[in-house]
């Protein structure tokens, strides 16, 4: 055991945060800790690094271990570049280097015993200095800053120049390269792209230390934990395996309590019209018999009714009119800033009832794309086309769309002012905001506060075509599970940009990768891109030639390409489903043949038996071609 929680209980004022919280964490071991929005998880890790008192309980760490802690934002300041912040975390090593270097000069003067006592001491200092990667060290400081995302340019880049989310990356590095014992991660994966996600996966996977991981990322935890901490009404549950068997586990366990508390209050009603029934007698053994029950009764240990957490937005998306079947059609488009070069010779489509996921490493241009999609961003070249009837809802993950100096109140109200009062507070209430709420400015709320407003206006727009950029950012596990319910119902079309994995294994349909400057399609979900992506790629730098000139050639290769495969693809499930229908037709026809063979008049007559016996082999065998033939088709 290298970390336990034992009966860590947490107020403020007479809010009860934690309760009798109690867990553990054996050496090695990945554990992560989920809960909504204000459960109690980051006042849950201050208390383990000792920044929160408890209330009671208390936190007990394995003697001599050493702990690395990583909060949600960081104040890291001074003068130093990334590189020479990072590579502060070495200190140690550094001093020993510097040591070792001042033996070497000292040693050219010594002689004799005084020489030989000197190099045992060297010797000693170079052995711990190389068991500890002391020859190493620099190269991985090197490895950890590029793998968080950082280019060789940011490398000296000064501290003081970094945004929050950068300060945090650094932070992280840090942290990596001590390699405490345990690591304590307080929503790691906030501020990285894809690929530095995928990275710290990587890294966390292979780390020989334990690590007790807070975070809202599905795909995240189901990569690297082996055990679930649930903060729930402020009481705790552990669960072995990742959040997939978590989730599994988790809805095994409310059926049950569910089962078991109506079973019981079955039973209790039973026995009360029992002793009902007895005492209506009025027969002093009967009446024994109902005082006897009614000791049993209340002896029963009765069981709470199970209650769901508060938490649920209620999200219905519903277009007001139905679009035509090409939606959007981005021509050749290209965006510099400056000499900042995004992207140029892009092209794709987008057809009605598509739900497509633009991803990419950050600095690709996947908002600015977004942005010129919705004529906020003029462009450079190139054209956009937007199909017959479409009316897009735009979610702005800057929430640019809301007015800051006004109240939740009049954001709705101003927006839609053919709704009554009540419904403006009834639409709020079901995103979460109730009471006084609705006159706190938006200015004044949370960024997690300001999505669930944009939502709200989102779902009031009764847009056909939804572009979102990152709308899952802020919420917590179940608002994102009912955001990825409500779009996986809306018969509109979406597109998105996500660096949440799990959502866009949920939601797309199609993902569009942003990357070396052009775009790579995969029709299916995350699971399929990352089959596909190493495959696709070597196929991106086959068919890219370096001059500048052949740049649109390229371009317009790649984008009839992509027409040709959706074409293919739509023609296949239209011959999959004639052959469902063909079959369907057959089958019919031989359950048919089969009845008349049945038949007293038939069976009699040997002409007659022997052409529909001739007809019943020739549709079986023109089934069985079928079958073979929708088999062949719905591999493809």
């Amino acid at each position: 055991m290298i970390l336990a929680c034992q009966n860590v209980s947490k107020a403020f004022g007479t809010e009860e945060i934690l309760k009798n919280v109690s867990f553990h964490i054996e050496e090695n071991e990945k554990a992560g800790i989920v809960g909504i929005n204000g459960a109690g998880k980051t006042t849950l890790l201050r208390i383990i690094m000792g920044e929160l008192p408890a209330d009671s309980g208390e936190v007990v760490l394995g003697k001599g271990k050493t702990v690395g802690y990583l909060a949600q934002y960081q104040d890291i300041s001074g003068n130093n570049t990334v590189f020479e912040e990072v590579l502060s975390a070495k200190a140690s090593l550094i001093a020993m280097e510097g040591q070792l270097r001042e033996m070497e000069e000292h040693m050219h003067g010594l002689s004799g015993e005084e020489l030989t006592l000197h190099l045992e001491k060297y010797n000693r200092l170079h052995d711990e200095f190389s068991l500890k990667d002391g020859y190493t060290y620099r190269s991985e400081v090197n490895g950890v800053i590029r793998g968080l995302g950082f280019s060789e340019e940011d490398f000296n880049r000064s501290i003081k120049t970094l945004s929050g989310g950068e300060k945090t990356r650094v932070a992280l590095g840090k942290l990596l390269v001590v390699k405490p014992d345990i690591l304590i991660l307080d929503e790691p994966t906030n501020h990285l792209d894809m690929s530095s996600i995928a990275w710290l996966e990587n890294f966390l996977g292979n780390y020989k230390g334990a690590v007790l991981i807070v975070s809202h990322d599905r795909y995240f935890l189901d990569k690297i934990v082996t055990k679930i901490v649930e903060i729930s009404q402020s009481q705790c549950m552990v669960f072995q395996g990742n959040y997939s068997d978590y989730g599994t586990k988790k809805a095994a366990l409310r059926e049950a309590q569910i089962k078991a508390y109506y079973n019981q209050q079955r039973e209790i009603k039973h026995q009360e019209e029992v002793i009902a029934k007895l005492k209506s007698f009025n027969r002093e053994k009967s009446i024994k018999r109902a005082e006897s029950r009614e000791k049993m009764l209340d002896k029963i240990d009765r069981l709470e009714k199970p209650v769901e957490e508060q938490t649920d937005m209620r999200i219905h998306l519903e277009p007001n009119i139905t679009s035509g079947s090409d939606v959007l059609l981005v021509e050749e488009i290209g965006k510099s800033f400056g000499e900042n070069h995004l992207f140029s010779h892009i092209s794709f489509e987008i057809k009605r009832g598509e739900r497509v996921a633009l991803i990419g490493d950050n600095g690709t241009g996947k908002t600015t794309m977004l942005k010129m999609i919705n004529e906020m961003v003029p462009l450079d070249c190139g054209k956009i086309t937007l199909g017959t009837n479409v009316h897009i809802g735009y979610y702005d993950q800057e929430h640019q769309v809301l007015h800051e100096e006004k109240t939740l109140f009049e954001e709705i109200s101003d927006a839609y002012p053919g709704l009554t009062n009540t419904q403006v507070r009834n639409i709020l209430a079901a995103f979460l905001f109730t009471e006084d709420d609705v006159f706190k400015r938006i200015c004044d709320i949370s960024g997690g506060e300001k999505g669930r407003v944009s939502l709200a206006k989102l779902m009031l727009s009764e847009a056909n075509f939804l572009i979102l950029d990152e709308p899952t950012n802020h919420l917590d596990i179940a608002s994102k599970e009912i955001l990825e319910s409500a779009l996986n119902s809306y018969t509109g079309t979406v597109f998105f940009v996500s660096h949440d994995r799990y959502f866009i294994n949920k939601t797309a349909t199609r993902i569009l990768d942003l990357t070396q400057e052009t775009i790579v399609n995969y029709i299916g979900n995350y699971d399929y891109y990352l089959e596909k992506h190493d495959t696709a790629m070597e196929n991106v730098k086959t068919v890219q030639k370096p001059e500048a000139e052949k740049k649109n050639e390229t371009g317009k290769l790649d984008w009839q390409q992509q027409k040709e495969e959706q074409a293919k693809i739509r023609k296949q499930a239209a011959k999959l489903k004639q052959t469902e229908d063909a079959i369907s037709e057959k089958e019919a026809l031989v359950e048919e043949l089969n009845q008349k063979l049945n038949q007293p008049e038939i069976a009699t007559n040997s002409a007659k038996l022997n052409e529909i016996n001739g007809k019943l082999t020739e549709a079986s065998l023109e089934l069985e071609k079928l079958y073979e033939a929708w088999e062949v088709l719905a591999e493809q």
